[in-house]
């Protein structure tokens, strides 16, 4: 198969660079980040970590996200309760629900960036 992954995700903002500001400050992704902590970010690429990625379109009339929204990024992440931390001592309100949590598939939460998408925070289980 000619596809290796996802090359980028590319949606509107009101504000895009303030947007970027707030993916890269809170969360450490966008342009100028680096998951993996060798060398140096490139000002145009989010270098990441290999792993899983879904790829699954919703039924129109899903209520796992907002009906005017027509997407949810999830990003994976280590160390969720530490992230989650630091993101509401920042004052970014952090929702998690317990059926959202399994141990095949690990544990979720999700925050809503400052243009309201949401953005669902993935601690994939440990190797077993």
């Amino acid at each position: 198969m000619p596809v290796l992954g996802i090359g980028g995700l590319f949606f509107r903002s009101r504000d895009p660079d303030a947007l970027n500001a707030w993916y890269r400050d809170h969360l450490g992704v966008g342009a100028g980040c680096n998951a993996t902590g060798e060398g140096e970010p490139d000002e145009w690429f989010w270098q990441v970590q290999g792993g899983p990625v879904v790829f699954a379109p919703f039924k129109a009339d899903t209520d796992y996200f907002a009906a005017d929204k027509q997407f949810m990024i999830n990003l994976r992440v280590t160390d969720l309760d530490g992230l989650l931390a630091s993101l509401r001592a920042a004052g970014i309100a952090v929702e998690t629900r317990v059926e959202w949590d399994a141990p095949e598939t690990g544990r979720f939460a999700r925050i809503h960036d400052p243009e309201s998408n949401a953005v669902e925070l993935w601690e994939p289980p440990a190797a077993q």
